[in-house]
């Protein structure tokens, strides 16, 4: 179950559980995992980026993975997702799309965290800017550009 909770207003949740879902799909990851998407603001992200990475700025997604098994269902608890949506509304003006597109691709991007990859070395940064793409152009929006980040 793809658990989504908003503490901002936006106006289709079910296209996010959708993009995790093709993102989770795209990566061979069991179909019954459970997770959930945060929708907040630039202040908890700040102060989670601070706290658990030690930076000391907002950011627009934050992926936190788990490992944990539900004991009463034995389904694999993959992690937390959290993505502030004043920061998504400022990437989709500055980069021409509407802030449903920009929201998919973070949770893409958050949903590939929580699977393991990561951008910080060249090689690992490719494969999963590849990965997005995919996802991406499975959603429809393929139109949207992967920022260089």
């Amino acid at each position: 179950m793809i658990n989504i909770e908003s503490q901002q207003d936006f106006s289709d949740p079910a296209l996010l559980e959708r993009a995790a879902r093709f993102t989770l799909n795209l990566e061979s990851a069991p179909a019954d995992v459970d997770m959930t998407i945060v929708l907040t603001d630039d202040a908890q992200l700040h102060e989670l980026n601070r706290e658990y990475l030690g930076v000391d700025a907002p950011t627009d997604v934050l992926s936190f993975p788990s490992s944990e098994i539900d004991p009463e269902t034995n389904t694999p608890y993959f992690g937390d997702i959290l993505i502030s949506i004043p920061r998504a509304m400022q990437q989709a003006q500055a980069a021409g799309h509407t802030l449903e597109a920009e929201v998919q691709l973070l949770v893409v991007h958050g949903t590939l965290h929580l699977l393991g990859h990561d951008h910080a070395e060249a090689q690992e940064k490719a494969r999963m800017w590849k990965a997005q793409a995919e996802v991406l152009e499975r959603l429809g929006l393929s139109a949207i550009k992967i920022q260089d980040s």
